[in-house]
């Protein structure tokens, strides 16, 4: 069985949370898209290189998941290029036997187009680079609670204000505003959906 749950929205807004969560509840399989481009822009160099070389072992290193990894993601990103690059991998990935979620920022409406479900997962700037912050240490973090939130809301920026690939909803996705929201409850209804869509099948 191929079946393709997309699941896109700004930084901090749980969409990675909530797609592990429904790809293990489902047996499907799991991708990350954003662990692509932090790969490539933590690589450094040409970032259109990084991209065409890219291989499942770069998606292994540790520090692929700091704020340093996130700003240098977006920058890539932004690259029309470097999108082309990792078109492929990820759509073949999309398609693969026994179903799979990938959450990024374009899979619902360029990488997958035709996914059976599409969420859009968000949140407000302020709960994001909360949720950021305390990933990051709180107190302990290296950034202010203040500078997260400026990093938040320049990376919505680009990501929302690039030509290529631009993050908004899939006019046909669902939207998951997880602001008030507990993980757990967030999680019931992304699953409820892809739910209701398999019993169509």
């Amino acid at each position: 069985m191929r079946f393709t749950v997309a699941i896109d929205g700004p930084a901090a807004a749980g969409k990675g949370t909530i797609a592990r969560a429904v790809a293990a509840h489902f047996g499907f399989a799991h991708l990350d898209t954003g662990l692509l481009y932090r790969a490539v822009g933590i690589k450094g160099g040409d970032p259109v290189a990084a991209a065409r070389a890219l291989t499942l072992n770069d998606l292994q290193r540790d520090d692929l998941r700091s704020l340093a990894a996130g700003e240098a993601a977006s920058r890539v990103a932004a690259l029309p290029e470097v999108r082309r690059a990792l078109v492929a991998f990820q759509r073949e990935f999309a398609r693969r036997e026994g179903g799979a979620v990938l959450d990024g920022r374009d899979i619902g409406t360029v990488i997958c187009p035709a996914a059976e479900v599409k969420l859009f997962v968000t949140a407000s700037s302020e709960i994001r680079a909360r949720r950021r912050w305390l990933e990051a240490g709180g107190a302990a973090a290296p950034e202010s609670l203040e500078e997260v939130l400026e990093q938040v809301r320049s990376r919505d920026a680009r990501d929302m204000g690039r030509a290529d690939a631009p993050l908004r909803p899939a006019t046909d996705a669902i939207i998951l505003d997880t602001s008030e929201l507990s993980i757990e409850a967030a999680v019931r209804r992304a699953i409820e959906r892809v739910a209701a869509r398999l019993s169509r099948r």
